[in-house]
């Protein structure tokens, strides 16, 4: 579309549109972008051997007794087959913007239905999902106050919420929000009983939730990088 062209009056009522298609395009790229590159480093097999140790642990369980026959979803999931361990579970649902890019990484071995969200919408009925689980990947959305509505809304009333937050990041191409406490309260935990909730100072590189592992408790200071575990109950 050439803009130049185009009246004046038109330009102005055009011109969000563009710049939020564009965003959403960068956003997008890079995140695919970094799967491919991880594609490439691991041999053209995403390794997923650590996510029942982290789910596990952000939910403060020692085995998926607690999984046995719910529906089990994990928001932002990407194309590792973050759910493979889930196997008690009734179903498991992978939910990411880029599932119909996936398919390259090898997804449908993963025995997990896989659904395609936008920036506004996840397509699942309300009040479906009995645990959602999502890691480092609220701050990845464009719309948070409209993505957190439609968490809310597809988690069955009494069903849980189990994520890890980033708090603190500075936004980048394909993590627009910076998160703080106050905000994931205001627009997503205020709707949850809160089960557990623990904050700690990111780990050293490539070990980045080691601080909920170790002994140490840590305090997080005043706009440090750091980690929020919660489980919380839907109210």
């Amino acid at each position: 579309m050439n803009l130049k062209r185009l009246p004046r009056s038109l330009k102005s009522l055009l011109l969000p549109f563009i710049q939020l298609f564009a965003k959403t395009h960068l956003k997008n790229y890079a995140e695919l972008n970094f799967w491919k590159e991880k594609w490439e480093q691991e041999n053209h097999k995403l390794s997923n051997t650590n996510y029942e140790k982290i789910f596990l642990a952000m939910a403060g369980e020692k085995d998926t007794s607690f999984l046995d026959g719910k529906i089990v979803a994990d928001f932002g999931c990407g194309p590792r087959g973050s759910l493979c361990w889930a196997k008690s579970a009734s179903k498991k649902i992978g939910i990411d913007v880029l599932v119909d890019k996936y398919e390259k990484f090898g997804i449908s071995k993963h025995n997990t239905e896989y659904i395609k969200n936008t920036e506004k919408s996840i397509p699942l009925p309300s009040d479906y999902v009995d645990i959602l689980f999502t890691l480092n990947a609220i701050d990845h959305v464009s719309n948070f106050d409209i993505t957190c509505r439609e968490i809310v809304r597809i988690i069955k009333l009494g069903g849980e919420l189990i994520g890890s937050f980033n708090l603190n990041e500075p936004k980048s191409a394909s993590e627009p929000q910076t998160l703080t406490e106050e905000i994931i309260q205001e627009e997503l935990l205020q709707y949850f009983d809160i089960i557990n909730y623990r904050i700690r100072p990111q780990g050293p590189k490539g070990y980045h939730y080691s601080h909920f592992f170790d002994d140490l408790l840590l305090d997080l200071l005043p706009d440090e990088p750091g980690y929020l575990w919660v489980r919380a109950k839907k109210k």
